[in-house]
Parts: structure tokens; C-alpha cells; sequence
């Protein structure tokens, strides 16, 4: 049984459809003071099910509205419950950058496994270790195919730079050079430790000029870091700047500084909900529902998520 939060049900309603399952019969609501409820209208007794819940901004009512589905399920006998997060929440406070800061993504993993979850299902984790907050199973997708497929029907790969937009992304950037068999180039940045998203572009590695410069990262949020690395690679001599990323936050100016911009295209999939006035003729969306509908199957048929990605995930 499939079930949606309200954060994005259009996404859950095309994966239900692309599996051909129905969307199970949910009431759910906010009470005066803002405390979440939610009931299903049908039985899951004995059910394998799926919780389907996109963590956008506001990230804390979409994360309580989840918990309290897997709660519901757990306390209806549903079998299995496995929680679908296409964008962990608090993916980025996986480890401590200084004394007296919280580990909040291990928080995250120990609430669901409280509320009842068994399994998690989540798409490029803003780092792997995550998966090992999880007392269970996680399967960890990749959005690379959904995107590189792309990448490879509408540009000429031959002439293409990988870049990594920092060095925590190098792996990622690996990836992708295997993938379209594109040579590597890296941006070294620094951040303010005391202004956040604050970034500051130091030095290109690697042979950009003349090149056709694909930038790959797990999400845009506020765009700066992207933004800044692309003025680097025109300034450096980059013919042409697309951008490929799995999870469009694009919070507070991101919109404005994608507009402004030297991209060529701005390569997303649609792991977040993005309003229609917040969309711009450079952006590109592709769905991600497929790769979803996939995996939820073969762990349905208990069969094999790995080889979706060709046995290399």
C-alpha cells in the first residue's frame, strides 16, 4: 500500500500511477494550534507499506506529518512500514563542525526508527554515512542515471569537464567522468565559518577552457555556491556552464541568482515541489517518480534495488 503525506502528493500520486497501485485514503489535518493529525480510511492490516513524504520548507510539519503516518500504521498492524524520504530532512548536519552542535540527521534516523519504520528509501544523501543512522535496511538510489541520460542526448560529451563544485562532491563528480567518460576538473572554495552561505571561489584544477563545464551537486539551495563556481569557469576561459542536481531546495534568493547566471541549463529532477512561479525558461526538470516506482517494487518482490543501478549502488 502506498501512502502520501501532503508536503508533495503530485510526485506520490506518479509513482502510485506508474506502478499502477492507488494512493490509500487519507485524512489528514492541522488542528487550531498547528498539532498534526492523520488517519487512513482503510484497513492496512498486515500491509507492506509505503510512506511517501518530500521534506520542503516548512521541513519540521512535513517531518512530524511523516512520523505520525508511521506511527498510525505501526499502531494499525501494517507488516512492513517503509518511509520514502526523496530528500532526507537534515541531510547536512551529519557530523559535528564544532563542540555543542547536534547530529541532527542521526536524529532524524532514530525518530523514524522510534515511530515504527523498518526500512528507509531516500535519493543521493547529502553524504553515505547517513545510511548507518538507521538501525535497518536503507536503500540509498541515484538520481545519476535519471540525470546523465540526459546530459548524454542533448550535449556533445566529448568536449565535456566534469566539475566538482568542492572537494566534499569529488566522489560524486568520479561518478559522472565514468559515466559520459569526461575528463575532471575541481573548484577549491572556502567557507565563513561565521556567516552562513557565505562561499568564496579560490581556484579552478583542472583544464576548463574552451570546455563545455558540467557542474554536479546533490541539491542547489541557495544557489551562491553554484552561482559563484560558474563565474569562475566563464572566467577561466568555459565555452559553455550547465548545472546537474538532484534536489532543487532553492531557497530564499536561489531563483534570482539562477536568472542572473552564466548557465547554459539548470538540470533538477523532481525530489522537491517547485511552485510555477519559481520555475525559469533555463530550468530543467526531470522526474525522478520512475527510479521510485522501481525500487519500491523490487523491495515489494523482494528483489534486488542494486541492480537498478547496474550493480554499481
Amino acid at each position: 500500500m502506498l501512502f502520501s503525506g501532503r508536503a508533495y502528493p503530485e510526485l506520490a500520486g506518479e509513482i502510485a500511477d506508474l506502478m499502477g497501485v492507488g494512493l490509500a485514503p487519507t485524512r489528514a489535518l492541522n488542528y487550531a494550534n498547528s498539532e498534526v493529525y492523520v488517519r487512513f480510511e482503510e484497513s492496512v492490516r498486515g500491509s507492506d507499506a509505503f510512506v511517501i513524504q518530500s521534506h520542503a520548507a516548512p521541513v519540521n510539519e512535513w517531518l512530524m506529518e511523516q512520523l505520525i503516518m508511521v506511527d498510525a500504521l505501526k499502531r494499525a498492524s501494517a507488516k512492513r512500514i517503509t518511509v520514502v524520504a526523496p530528500f532526507y530532512p537534515y541531510a547536512r548536519q551529519d557530523k559535528k563542525h564544532a563542540g555543542r552542535e547536534p547530529i541532527s540527521a542521526r536524529l532524524v534516523a532514530d525518530l523514524f526508527k522510534t515511530a515504527g519504520a523498518n526500512r528507509l528509501m531516500s535519493v543521493d544523501l547529502h553524504a553515505a554515512q547517513i545510511q548507518g543512522f538507521f538501525d535497518g535496511p536503507v536503500d540509498h538510489l541515484w538520481a545519476l542515471p535519471v540525470l546523465a541520460d540526459y546530459v548524454q542526448e542533448n550535449y556533445d560529451t566529448s568536449e565535456m569537464t566534469v566539475v566538482s563544485p568542492d572537494a566534499g562532491r569529488v566522489r560524486l563528480a568520479d561518478m559522472w567522468t565514468d559515466r559520459l567518460n569526461s575528463s575532471l576538473a575541481i573548484i577549491h572554495k572556502r567557507r565563513d565559518p561565521d556567516v552562513a552561505n557565505t562561499v568564496a571561489v579560490h581556484e579552478v584544477v583542472g583544464d576548463v577552457e574552451g570546455r563545455v563545464c558540467l557542474l554536479v551537486d546533490d541539491m542547489i539551495d541557495t544557489a551562491g555556491t553554484i552561482c559563484q563556481a560558474a563565474e569562475a569557469l566563464v572566467a577561466r576561459g568555459a565555452k559553455k556552464v550547465i548545472a546537474a542536481t538532484t534536489h532543487p531546495v532553492l531557497s530564499g534568493p536561489a531563483i534570482d541568482r539562477l536568472k542572473a547566471s552564466k548557465f547554459e541549463e539548470v538540470i533538477v529532477t523532481n525530489t522537491l515541489p517547485i511552485p510555477p512561479e519559481r520555475q525559469f525558461d533555463r530550468l530543467k526538470v526531470l522526474s525522478i517518480a520512475p527510479l521510485f516506482a522501481r525500487a519500491i517494487s523490487e523491495v515489494f518482490e523482494e528483489g534486488s534495488v542494486t541492480s537498478l543501478f547496474n550493480g554499481a549502488a
